[in-house]
């Protein structure tokens, strides 16, 4: 067996090894919420697609160039699929239906928390640590989708809590934790770990830390603490849904004014998201898919 022979069985293996990982990845990750395994599946799919079509050419003797270059070039034509995908689908959310920044209303229809094992321990820790419920809201954005949330405040009335829940494809529910407080002079301090994409612009008055990988509400609610301890802050005492909805409303009015989304007598015939809105999408989702972290990380 010659050297050409050993590499060539080498990169059989290699092959092999990845789609394997690759599938079983993609199984995992569509029974599981996990922002470890979705970064590591997307990961293992990317070289999989790279190596598995660079083996195919050099076994096909179909280009002359050595397995490592064709590994490269069909990587980079994996992003740009990947980039044509995910530019396609924000402009298809751009002309659709869906509220960008929907607006919340009291949820009555008895639908509040998941019965899985995490969102339990969560509540269980809300309470561990006097935060008392305040209200439960849902919110529909379009297409038959609602997503539920509920506000927490702590004895002190100086933070509050949100657990936000949105409904997945696969069927698994995605949630996320922010803690806010509020300054008397008026600033707006957020701690989150939500990791779905924004890309959009925050109001002048809003410190906002974003921690995606932070699954520990101990941790992010640490983070939180440690960051408003000095800090004059005021009691909440507006009701959470007014406030909620009001805050959309400065967020929405915010990004037609920084230009990332067009002006309401523009969107019918250009969409709702400007070109530049659509590259920072992009930029988010990507960063948010491959490095599990956003702009404002």
């Amino acid at each position: 067996m010659n050297l050409s022979d050993l590499v060539s069985i080498d990169n059989q293996l290699l092959v092999s090894i990845l789609v394997v990982a690759s599938i079983s990845l993609g199984v995992v990750n569509s029974k599981v919420n996990s922002l470890t395994i979705g970064i590591l599946n997307r990961w293992s799919r990317w070289l999989c697609v790279s190596v598995g079509l660079a083996f195919l050419v050099e076994k096909m003797e179909w280009a002359n160039r050595p397995f490592w270059a064709l590994a490269v070039i069909f990587f980079l034509f994996w992003l740009l699929l990947e980039t044509l995908y995910t530019w396609l689908a924000i402009s298809a959310m751009s002309e659709s239906s869906i509220s960008l920044f929907p607006r919340f209303r009291n949820n009555k229809s008895g639908e509040e928390w998941p019965a899985h094992k995490k969102l339990i321990q969560l509540r269980d820790w809300l309470r561990e640590n006097e935060f008392r419920k305040l209200q439960a809201l849902v919110a529909d954005i379009g297409n038959g989708i609602d997503i539920r949330s509920s506000i927490y405040q702590d004895k002190s009335g100086k933070v509050r809590a949100q657990v936000l829940f949105i409904p997945q494809p696969n069927g698994l529910i995605n949630y996320s934790l922010s803690f806010t407080s509020e300054t008397a002079d008026g600033k707006r301090l957020i701690t989150d770990n939500m990791h779905t994409p924004y890309g959009g612009f925050y109001p002048d008055n809003w410190n906002l830390i974003r921690r995606p990988w932070t699954r520990s509400v101990t941790s992010l609610f640490r983070l939180h603490v440690k960051r408003i301890q000095s800090l004059d802050l005021e009691v909440y005492e507006v009701d959470p849904v007014d406030d909620l909805n009001q805050q959309q409303g400065v967020l929405e009015r915010k990004n037609i004014e920084e230009g990332f989304l067009f002006p309401l007598h523009l969107q019918e015939e250009n969409g709702r998201i400007t070109w530049e809105g659509r590259y920072r999408v992009w930029k988010e989702v990507w960063l948010l898919n491959y490095l599990g972290i956003t702009s404002r990380s």
